[in-house]
């Protein structure tokens, strides 16, 4: 799949799962085994470009007519992992949140009622036929909720500088360029990380946000092989950020010593850690409305 552009489409961050390819039943296996032997795999940006593309018609499109056959591929000892975009169904998804993110005279210009009725009665007729279906990525724009560095630890971080806005031969310097930040885990690793801070934060509070978080990302691991990859990426944020700013970001760090210090009875030092991630993405959400 060529680029569809050079642009930068910022600012979401993504969970994904990659599944080994065994954990797909036949015809899928056998797509996507073929598909992993082309040279020309897409970027996460090549996904966020084509599904921005479906806005800009009018009346816009708000959800792809057909689903993406598209998928983000690894090899991890060996073993072909695949990750399928899944883009019809996560912009049903996404439809749904919208009116508790944007105001109803925005979300009517942007997307008219008679739009987002239509997709709501796609999605109640597709569902129907798919009662078990689940995406393989979760996407947050603006930020990283809290509860996706419980699955992943310090030594699991990935983080590349780049050389963003260097000059150089080539073909797409500023997409080649960018810095990189991520973790990656095997899904057990997430599942047990999941159950251990569920328990800390059970005994330390009473339910709220976190914990829902939580529950409810644990529930969705739970959907998939266990021998699966899990990985958080930064993604468009490292466009909104300084390279100084990434490379200090230690946000699994902090949320670990924050539900340690839970579950050893230490208040203080767990108010440092939260105190310390809630300064960091306030600051990071805060440019969402700067110009």
């Amino acid at each position: 799949m060529p680029k569809v552009s050079s642009l930068i489409v910022p600012y979401a961050s993504y969970l994904r799962v990659y599944e080994p390819l065994a954990a797909f039943p036949e015809p899928e296996r056998g797509h996507w085994a073929r598909y992993a032997r082309r040279p020309d795999l897409p970027s996460c940006q090549d996904e966020l470009r084509e599904s921005l593309a479906d806005l800009l018609p009018t009346p816009p499109i708000p959800v792809p007519v057909h689903e993406s056959s598209n998928a983000f591929v690894l090899e991890v000892d060996g073993v072909l992992c695949v990750c399928p975009w899944r883009t019809r169904l996560r912009g049903w998804q996404a439809l749904g949140d919208l009116a508790e993110q944007l105001p109803a005279p925005v979300l009517d210009a942007v997307l008219p009622p008679v739009v987002r009725r239509q997709a709501t009665a796609d999605y109640e007729q597709w569902l129907t036929r798919n009662p078990d279906a689940r995406p393989w990525i979760r996407t947050s724009t603006w930020q990283i909720p809290l509860n996706w560095f419980v699955l992943v630890s310090e030594e699991e971080r990935h983080f590349e500088k780049g050389a963003a806005g260097a000059e150089g031969g080539d073909e797409d310097p500023a997409v080649d360029r960018l810095p990189v930040l991520r973790y990656r885990t095997p899904m057990v690793q997430a599942r047990r990380r999941v159950a251990r801070g569920l328990k800390a934060l059970r005994e330390a509070m009473d339910e709220g946000p976190l914990i829902d978080g939580l529950v409810d990302v644990g529930r969705w691991l739970e959907e998939f092989h266990p021998r699966s990859l899990v990985e958080l990426d930064y993604g468009g944020l490292v466009h909104a950020l300084p390279v100084a700013d990434l490379d200090e970001d230690h946000s699994a760090a902090d949320v670990a010593e924050g539900i340690e210090a839970l579950r050893n009875g230490d208040g203080e030092v767990a108010g440092e850690a939260y105190a310390r991630l809630v300064e960091r993405w306030r600051a990071v959400r805060d440019r969402q409305f700067s110009n």
